[in-house]
């Protein structure tokens, strides 16, 4: 107890004087949500969405519908995403966390669901001709046994309809097209 106190009334007020104008400047630009922040919060609501799937490039698709409720949490900072629907039979649970780095310029999104229990991380860019967001990173493939590239294409088409299509690699190391949904604003 007697640590806590001394370190809550003596060493962080002198960390907090030790910042200089620019530290803290840099700090409360880098925290302060902004306008792709803004951007991110037009699609929070709830959604229904069409999804198809395929297990390989030679596989016949598979269909589902489900729900997405979309809502800005930590002060308007990060997009967190609750995604519902039923996959081969089995009831479907997937959450989603999309923000942007305002130092690094990009967008970082986690993805976890009930089908796995490795968290799938991705990183990318706006592009503002194709309304769009490309992410790519790494997700565990446990039929290949190991880690995979994948590459996520989410597009706005407008306030009320979005698209999101998922790339894989084959396994010969072919990018192949595994998913795509399409959501449309519940009105």
């Amino acid at each position: 107890m007697k640590r806590l106190l001394l370190f809550v009334t003596v060493i962080l007020p002198f960390l907090a004087k030790a910042q200089t104008a620019d530290q803290q400047k840099a700090w409360m630009e880098y925290m302060t949500p902004g306008h792709v922040h803004e951007m991110l919060a037009k699609s929070d609501g709830a959604w229904t969405f069409e999804m198809t799937y395929w297990m390989s490039p030679t596989a016949p698709p598979s269909n589902t519908t489900g729900t997405t409720e979309n809502k800005m949490v930590l002060g308007g900072r990060y997009q967190e995403s609750v995604h519902k629907s039923q996959m081969e039979g089995m009831p479907f649970e997937g959450h989603g966390l999309l923000g942007y780095d305002n130092a690094k310029k990009i967008f970082q999104n986690t993805w976890v669901d009930n089908m796995g229990t490795g968290i799938m991380t991705m990183e990318g860019k706006w592009d503002d001709a194709t309304k769009s967001i490309t992410l790519t990173g790494t997700s565990y493939d446990c039929m290949a046994g190991k880690d995979v590239n994948v590459k996520e294409v989410f597009k706005m088409i407008d306030d009320d309809h979005h698209t999101m299509e998922m790339y894989m690699p084959t396994a010969d190391n072919k990018e192949f097209k595994n998913m795509e949904i399409k959501f449309t604003r519940k009105k």
